[in-house]
């Protein structure tokens, strides 16, 4: 007998993963505004502080753009013109699946209802379903983004279970962040497997860690 009635899943570093090249899209940024290049991809992604801003993706990028030519030396650089030059070279619908992703999803089918709740806006995230050809496999998509609160609140998993219409303690969560997905599946009472990758769980207390989605059926299934 099955653990679960129905399954919910994260999208981005859970189901899908982004294929565009990062460094030729970074130097695109630079060539479009005419500015000599410093820095690399990974120095931004550091220098990008909290969860994105989808309300303000430019201005996001653009702090980021900022620290990064402070450690450069290049005041002479326009953060703001780098940051809308970054955001429309990244194209959402260059995302492929996650290892085991196709096969989780078979697994979740196959017990009940499938959704997602993702933090991103739905123009954004619905690039991607439509790119990886499973728009149609959920009965819900809650787009955190245009709700009041996204995750780690409980507002987005309550809106899911509430569509799936299936007990949320029969409703199994599975996402990569401890802070969004573990976190905010917890508190709308939500049990979760965590896809940890190569993290630790801290002080977090996820229902099942999985280091691969492959890991997942059977769960889902009551065999683990």
């Amino acid at each position: 007998m099955a653990s679960f009635d129905a399954a919910l899943f994260d999208l981005d570093g859970t189901l899908c993963q982004h294929t565009q090249d990062t460094h030729a899209m970074y130097e695109q940024a630079f060539e479009a505004i005419g500015e000599p290049p410093f820095g690399e991809p990974a120095a931004l992604w550091a220098a990008l502080t909290g969860p994105p801003d989808h309300d303000d993706p430019v201005g996001y990028f653009a702090a980021g753009f900022a620290r990064v030519a402070a450690q450069h030396g290049r005041s002479d650089a326009d953060p703001l013109a780098l940051a809308r030059a970054l955001r429309s070279a990244i194209d959402d619908s260059a995302v492929g699946f996650c290892p085991g992703a196709e096969a989780a999803l078979d697994a979740a089918a196959a017990v009940g209802p499938v959704g997602v709740v993702t933090n991103g806006p739905e123009r954004r995230q619905r690039a991607k379903l439509d790119a990886l050809g499973i728009a149609d496999r959920f009965r819900t998509v809650v787009y955190a983004a245009e709700l009041p609160r996204s995750k780690p609140h409980a507002v987005p998993f309550e809106r899911a279970v509430g569509n799936l219409g299936v007990d949320r303690e029969r409703t199994l969560y599975v996402g990569d962040s401890l802070a969004y997905d573990v976190a905010g599946a917890q508190n709308a009472g939500l049990p979760v497997a965590w896809l940890r990758g190569d993290e630790e769980p801290g002080d977090y207390e996820p229902e099942y860690v999985l280091d691969a989605l492959d890991e997942l059926p059977a769960i889902l299934r009551g065999e683990s």
